[in-house]
């Protein structure tokens, strides 16, 4: 089992720069993928961003060139950078691991989320 906790959520002006953190409770090197997600108000929970265990991100494309995704595996922490914030990024956002335990074992984590609120 992995237990996730975000943190760094926050009220920010747009333009603004906000770091979440997702912190494991066992090691994040060898989980292959993990990933950012977040849901607003009245909309579906939705992809941002994704790293996997190879180092491989990948990024939704309201986001490409403003948010950056990361890992410290001494940490066992994920990272999301979220730079030139809009009012459109307001949202909870979740972290998610997806762990392999076999060819037909796998597994979805989540943590709680955490709010993020850009104004105007």
């Amino acid at each position: 089992q992995v237990q996730l906790v975000e943190s760094g959520g926050g009220l920010v002006q747009a333009g603004g720069s906000l770091r979440l953190s997702c912190g494991a409770s066992r090691s994040i090197s060898s989980i292959d993928r993990m990933g950012w997600y977040r849901q607003a108000p009245g909309k579906q929970r939705e992809l941002v961003a994704t790293s996997t265990s190879g180092d491989s991100t990948n990024y939704v494309d309201s986001v490409k060139g403003r948010f950056t995704i990361s890992r410290d595996n001494a940490k066992n922490t994920m990272y999301l950078q979220m730079n030139s914030l809009k009012v459109e990024d307001t949202a909870v956002y979740y972290c998610k691991a997806e762990v392999v335990y076999s060819r037909t074992i796998r597994r979805d984590y989540w943590g709680q989320g955490t709010q993020v609120t850009v104004s105007s």
